[in-house]
């Protein structure tokens, strides 16, 4: 296995509420058919459990928000966030067969974690390692959600992948690629206009980078 390294940490969440009135204020209830007041209620009612101390995520089942309709959504330095062109298929990225996601339209994602330690992992040596440290990997929709509550933690150099999601072919069998979200450096199809915008691409299964961690989380409610 490769060395691992940690980086600084990233700040925390707002409370549930908060992220509740950032969801409505970008339009998500209404992509999503949630009433603005479920929301809220849902909110509310998670806000303040036990251990919950800043690292609670309020995210919406992808089948209500796919991908595809929030990466648009996401800001950095003013520049709206995007899918690559290459990967026109994103919202066919589907949980893992051994995740275990809550079937209601919002629910919570406890203890998120940019996953420093595993830059320079594959996804491939990452998954086993996270499910020894009784962890569960991140989606992409919870990823991006995440960065839609917290921009700070997407920085350059210290970007994560989202390898909860992945896409299975016709024949059953796995897709090589796994989403990552991170900052676009204006190069190639992206276009220079979108230098620093934030970035759902792809990687392989099996490389490593030294500048994506690989995002992870305690658990779903």
């Amino acid at each position: 296995m490769p060395e691992t390294s940690s980086g600084p940490t990233v700040p925390s969440l707002p409370p549930l509420s908060a992220q509740a009135e950032r969801l409505i204020a970008l339009g998500v209830h209404e992509l999503a058919r949630i009433p603005a007041g479920e929301l809220r209620a849902f909110a509310s009612a998670q806000d303040g459990g036990a251990g919950r101390d800043g690292d609670v995520l309020l995210a919406v089942h992808p089948e209500r928000a796919p991908a595809s309709a929030l990466a648009p959504l996401l800001r950095r330095e003013d520049k709206p966030g995007f899918v690559v062109t290459d990967m026109t298929d994103v919202d066919g990225f589907g949980p893992l067969d051994a995740l275990d996601l809550p079937e209601a339209p919002m629910y919570v994602v406890t203890g998120v974690d940019r996953g420093d330690h595993l830059s320079n992992w594959s996804p491939e040596e990452a998954l086993p390692a996270l499910v020894k440290e009784q962890r569960t990997p991140l989606l992409l929709t919870e990823g991006i959600h995440w960065v839609l509550q917290q921009p700070a933690a997407l920085e350059r150099n210290r970007c994560f992948m989202t390898i909860g999601s992945r896409l299975r072919k016709a024949n059953g069998a796995l897709d090589a690629r796994t989403p990552a979200i991170w900052i676009s450096n204006g190069t190639g199809r992206d276009g220079r206009e979108r230098r620093d915008a934030p970035k759902v691409g792809w990687c392989w299964w099996g490389n490593r980078h030294t500048w994506l961690g690989v995002a992870s989380a305690t658990g779903r409610a």
